[in-house]
């Protein structure tokens, strides 16, 4: 699906294609010769990616994107789009160069931290007092399901990775570090240690600087990840000498998952061994990733292309925490909306701040709606060009749907509201006569999308909703609508018919501006302050169904209900 698509990816607009251009650039930089760049390029411009991958067999190495996931927290919706958004760059990566360099994605589990903070949002608090500073892998379980807390928290970020569909190589840095595959940067490292600390001691505070080290010791006898000074360094045998807790001078190699490294060299180690080319970080990490960048290189690596996104906020503004547990989980987003809308939510304006809680679900589930027919509507027109700067192709990795929802969320939401649709056969009572033959299984869609409209409804609508009385300028556009309503066609579903009839209630009520009108069937018939296109509602929920409601608010029942 992603071939023959590198002569569109080239002029794309959308900040991925932007991206992967770069990319491409660093690729061709860092594995060709000048000449060999500039016939490898006028290759993949002209659409023959795979005949230059043929002749230059470095360019078959795989291009590696990395993301990383601090296993001390639960995931979160910001550990999430950590993934997801490095995966939308792919995609782009991807056509632009017609599939023909490979490429991954590698999550990376940051396990080997110390427990330095103990999340609020966890069971059996004391056991992580108790375990707090070990590496999370080595910290046991509070919820008495795996060997480890870091491995609990792993299995949550993989569940849900695969079950949206994500292509990735989990890693841990546990097994990094224990296996031996960092162990020559480590080496590195400590050959190179005093250039090291020439980088990092300026960023610190003078406290910290007396005792830093790039290597966090691992005590051999308390098992925790120590904050201690190295006071003396063998080369030949690779080792450091370090105060114990007790103050014992103890010597350990720096190899075999005896130390690990301080976060920012531990980015930088990592970058090294793993040869990442792209990463993308929130943007309080700024200052961070130059850092590491240095250090990178100092441990003789090339640091990859960066991206920095805005930071997701709670509702109250604050960012984000996985120790506070603030915001929303995965679990949560998917209780009351698609995975597709996360995707979409994730992908939009990433360089802006955005506010991540429940009431975000509904209007980025519609957005997502949007761009899906405006995409299906280009292709069935032949605009190739659009397809690929939607949304909705970045948040189906290159291959959307061919049919989207032929109803909105919110105007679902609403009929959960008004019919008291409790289930999704009651809503498909609905949907099914004004969409003649259709069923759930012919509308996947719609069917997954009934189901977040209850779940939502349920949770958040029906406890907020607040039904007020019409006033008597509301009460006399009201008994004229419903009079024209009942003068339209018997079993009418023409929602554009229906709207002028609307619309006509309200002029000839002497409505200034007409949304005041609309704003007042809301707040009379459903109880809230905004709701769908009028005419689409009544469409669907049945004239004498709609007629019946309006003449229950008129005598002040869905007040006293």
């Amino acid at each position: 699906m992603l071939q023959g698509l590198s002569h569109l990816a080239r002029e794309a607009k959308s900040w991925p294609f932007a991206e992967a251009r770069t990319l491409l650039a660093r690729i061709l930089r860092l594995r060709l010769s000048d000449a060999e760049r500039d016939l490898a390029a006028s290759l993949i411009n002209e659409g023959k990616a795979y005949e230059a991958v043929k002749t230059f067999p470095q360019l078959a190495t795989p291009v590696v994107f990395q993301c990383g996931f601090g296993a001390s927290g639960l995931p979160h919706m910001g550990t999430f789009g950590e993934a997801a958004r490095p995966t939308i760059v792919r995609t782009a990566f991807r056509a632009l160069t017609e599939d023909a360099i490979p490429s991954k994605l590698i999550v990376f589990s940051d396990d080997m931290d110390g427990l330095r903070k103990i999340p609020d949002n966890v069971p059996n608090r004391h056991i992580l007092e108790e375990d707090r500073d070990k590496p999370v892998t080595s910290v046991r379980d509070p919820f008495g399901e795996h060997e480890s807390f870091g491995a609990h928290n792993n299995a949550r970020l993989r569940a849900f990775l695969d079950g949206f569909g994500f292509e990735y190589e989990f890693m841990s840095a546990t097994d990094c570090y224990k296996s031996g595959r960092f162990d020559a940067v480590l080496l590195r490292a400590l050959e190179r240690f005093d250039a090291i600390q020439k980088v990092m001691l300026p960023t610190l505070g003078e406290e910290r600087r007396a005792t830093y080290s790039p290597f966090l010791p691992i005590s051999p006898k308390s098992g925790k990840v120590l904050q201690a000074p190295t006071l003396e360094r063998n080369l030949e045998k690779g080792t450091i000498v370090f105060p114990d807790e007790d103050g014992t001078l103890t010597e350990v190699p720096v190899t075999g998952g005896h130390v690990k490294m301080q976060w920012r060299p531990d980015w930088a180690t990592r970058w090294t061994a793993l040869e990442v080319d792209y990463e993308m970080s929130g943007k309080d990490l700024i200052d961070s990733v130059k850092v590491s960048s240095q250090v990178c290189r100092i441990l003789g690596g090339t640091p990859p292309e960066t991206f920095h996104f805005e930071l997701f906020m709670d509702e109250n503004n604050q960012k984000i925490s996985k120790s506070k547990g603030n915001g929303l989980t995965m679990e949560e987003w998917l209780r009351y909306g698609a995975p597709e809308s996360l995707a979409y939510y994730m992908y939009q304006s990433p360089k802006s701040a955005k506010r991540l809680y429940f009431d975000v679900i509904p209007k980025a589930t519609d957005e997502y709606l949007q761009q899906l027919d405006a995409l299906i509507r280009k292709r069935a027109e032949g605009d190739n060009s659009a397809q690929i700067d939607n949304p909705a192709w970045h948040v189906h990795r290159g291959s959307p749907p061919e049919k989207s929802s032929p109803v909105s969320f919110s105007l679902l939401l609403n009929l959960v509201s008004a019919g008291n649709a409790s289930t999704k056969e009651i809503l498909w009572g609905f949907l099914s006569r004004y969409l003649p033959g259709a069923t759930p299984e012919s509308e996947p869609l719609l069917d997954r999308l009934a189901g977040y409209a209850i779940n939502y409804y349920e949770d958040f609508v029906r406890p907020a909703k607040t039904f007020r009385g019409p006033t008597a300028q509301e009460r006399a556009a009201m008994e004229d609508l419903v009079r024209r309503l009942k003068s339209l066609p018997a079993g009418c579903q023409d929602a554009e018919l229906i709207q002028n009839e609307v619309y006509e209630a309200g002029k000839a009520a002497g409505f200034e501006p007409l949304r005041a009108w609309f704003q007042a069937l809301y707040e009379v018939l459903l109880g809230q302050s905004q709701g769908p296109r009028f005419g689409s509602f009544v469409a669907i929920f049945g004239i004498e169904r709609t007629v019946a409601l309006i003449e229950q608010a008129l005598a002040g029942e869905l007040v006293a209900g």
